[in-house]
């Protein structure tokens, strides 16, 4: 069983969908949380119908300054973080290659990478002090998959999960590990941003035959927080239905 009683868990991206669901999941397995995400409005009535002891920031995670100022918050409130899981994201345009603008594929790559980049530094070193600690980074199946039409959505997906691989071999031995999750086609608000003919095209691809929902996901990104995962490190977890293993792009 899952169990994040004592642990202090941050979310970015909290505010809705996976985020919202994960912060469920951790406040039922006992974890204390810091929700981050853009909308106050949206993270004050989470934090209201979670309770406990729920505390909240918004951000921007594309501004550096706000995102570290947003992390410092939650140590001041919450402690020392003991789980991050760095959910927030953008789905981008859907273009081809050569007709994807570089302000579009800057801001991408901004938020869907660098912000995890920065979260990371600024965690890490009291997690490597303390000997303790557990990051998951959301990614998806453009993570393993190269997926037309939208090439920074794929390369910031990508390269996440390539820096959650060297993130959990350079801190391996000092206790601290680092996953990243891959969501499928899941009922979140990035799934309504997409044209419905991509949406339906792509449900008939999921063996299961159906599309996932958030709580789903957020079972295994709590399970992967929690100390139950304590031997699980440098891996790419799909919750998809099964799409991964089958598809074909």
């Amino acid at each position: 069983m899952t169990d994040l009683s004592g642990k202090h868990v941050v979310i970015t991206g909290a505010s809705t969908g996976i985020g919202r669901a994960t912060a469920t999941a951790c406040a039922t397995a006992g974890a204390r949380l810091t929700l981050i995400a853009r909308r106050a409005d949206l993270l004050e009535q989470a934090a209201r119908d979670i309770g406990g002891a729920t505390a909240f920031a918004a951000a921007d995670v594309a501004d550096k300054s706000a995102l570290h100022a947003a992390l410092d918050h939650a140590i001041a409130a919450n402690g020392p973080v003991d789980g991050l899981f760095l959910n927030a994201g953008i789905g981008g345009m859907f273009s081809l290659v050569e007709d994807y603008g570089d302000e579009a594929f800057d801001a991408v790559m901004t938020v869907n990478l660098k912000s995890v980049f920065w979260a990371i530094q600024h965690v890490l070193p009291s997690m490597k002090q303390r000997g303790q600690g557990a990051i998951l980074v959301t990614g998806s199946l453009a993570s393993e998959r190269g997926l037309p039409m939208n090439a920074a959505y794929v390369a910031s997906k990508h390269a996440v999960l390539g820096l959650s691989r060297a993130v959990a071999n350079e801190v391996a031995k000092f206790g601290v590990r680092c996953n990243c999750i891959l969501p499928g086609l899941v009922e979140t608000p990035m799934l309504d941003g997409l044209p419905p003919e991509a949406a339906s095209q792509m449900a008939k691809a999921v063996p299961q035959g159906r599309t996932g929902s958030s709580d789903e996901v957020a079972q295994v990104a709590a399970f992967l927080l929690s100390d139950a995962a304590s031997h699980v490190t440098a891996q790419s977890w799909a919750v998809d239905g099964g799409m991964l293993g089958t598809m074909r792009v």
